[in-house]
C-alpha cells in the first residue's frame, strides 16, 4: 500500500487535504499513515488475534524505539522513518500516539472474546484512546493547546468515533464487534439475540435512535472549536463536523434500520454540508 492509498483509507478524519496548509501535510500524513497501518494490523487480512497482537507489540516498541532516537528498523520503514523526522521535528507527544496502539489492541481483545462495552463511560473511555489522540496531535501541529480547545476537540473526535459506529452497526455485528453499551441494551430492553439477529423491532429502533442522539449531542458540544481555529483549518473542521452530524442524520432517517443497511455519505450530500458549514 503507498503512503497516499494509507492516508486515504483511514475514512474517520480528513487527512492532508487542499484545505490543510502545504507545510502541514508531510506531519499530518506520517502520524495517518502511523494510524492507518497500526489499524491495517488490528483489522485487515487472515492473521489470528495473537498474531495481531504480537504485531501490535512490534510496533509499540517501534514506536518507542524511535521515539528514543533509534533507527527504524526494517520491517515498516515506510511508516517509521517519515514519523521519525516528525517526532523530531514538531515535538509530537508520544503517548497520544501510543494511546493509539492501545485502542487497537484492545479491539482484537474484545473481537476475539465477542464482548462488548458495559455503559457509555466504558466506550467513552476507548474514545479517548481510539480517537481523541488524533484531534489533540492535529492541534499541536497548530500550536493549539488550551483547555477548552482541547476539551472541546476531545467531544468532536469521540462522537467521530461514536458516528461510525452507529453507521457501521450493520458491518461490526457480524464481525462480533459490538459497541452499542450494555447499559442501553439494558434500558430499552433488547435483548442480545435481536442484535446478534440484526433484528429490528421497536425496542431496537429506539436503542439506535438514543444513541446516535448522544452522538449528536457530542458533537454539537464541540462544535465551537471552529470558530476558535484560525483560516484552513477552521474551515477543515466545519466540513468535519458537518459530514457527521449528516451521517447522524441518515442513521435517524432509518429509524433504527442501520443495523441491517450501511448509510453513506453520497455527492449529492456535498452541496448541503457545504451550505451548513458557511452557516456555522
Amino acid at each position: 500500500m503507498t503512503q497516499a492509498q494509507t492516508i486515504t483509507h483511514y475514512e474517520n478524519f480528513p487527512v492532508a487535504s487542499l484545505l490543510c496548509p502545504p507545510a502541514l501535510r508531510p506531519p499530518i500524513a506520517a502520524i495517518y499513515a502511523f494510524a492507518r497501518t497500526a489499524d491495517d494490523i488490528a483489522d485487515e487480512g487472515d492473521a489470528s488475534a495473537a498474531e495481531r497482537l504480537a504485531d501490535l507489540t512490534a510496533y509499540r516498541i517501534e514506536l518507542h524505539h524511535i521515539a528514543a532516537g533509534a533507527a527504524p528498523g526494517p520491517r515498516w520503514p515506510q511508516v517509521f522513518a517519515p514519523l521519525a523526522a516528525i517526532l523530531q521535528s514538531h515535538r509530537l507527544p508520544v503517548a497520544l500516539l501510543d494511546d493509539l496502539l492501545s485502542a487497537f489492541m484492545q479491539d482484537v481483545q474484545k473481537t476475539e472474546a465477542g464482548a462488548g462495552y458495559a455503559d457509555r463511560t466504558e466506550l467513552l473511555e476507548y474514545c479517548r484512546r481510539s480517537a481523541n489522540p488524533v484531534g489533540r496531535l492535529l492541534l499541536h501541529l497548530y500550536g493549539v493547546q488550551d483547555a477548552a480547545a482541547l476539551r472541546q476537540s476531545d467531544a468532536i473526535c469521540s462522537a467521530l468515533q461514536l458516528i461510525n459506529f452507529w453507521q457501521d452497526l450493520s458491518v461490526d455485528i457480524p464481525r462480533q464487534r459490538f459497541y452499542l453499551p450494555q447499559a442501553d441494551c439494558t434500558r430499552h430492553r433488547v435483548p442480545p439475540a435481536d442484535l446478534l439477529a440484526q433484528r429490528l423491532t421497536p425496542a431496537s429502533a429506539a436503542l439506535v435512535l438514543d444513541c446516535a442522539q448522544w452522538a449528536r449531542t457530542e458533537m454539537l458540544r464541540g462544535a465551537p472549536l471552529v470558530h476558535r481555529l484560525p483560516g484552513r483549518i477552521g474551515w477543515e473542521l466545519r466540513l468535519v463536523v458537518q459530514g457527521g452530524l449528516r451521517i447522524l442524520d441518515k442513521v435517524q432517517a432509518l429509524r433504527g434500520a442501520s443495523l441491517q443497511q450501511r448509510p453513506r455519505i453520497r455527492p449529492w450530500d456535498g452541496p448541503l454540508m457545504l451550505a451548513r458549514a458557511l452557516k456555522m
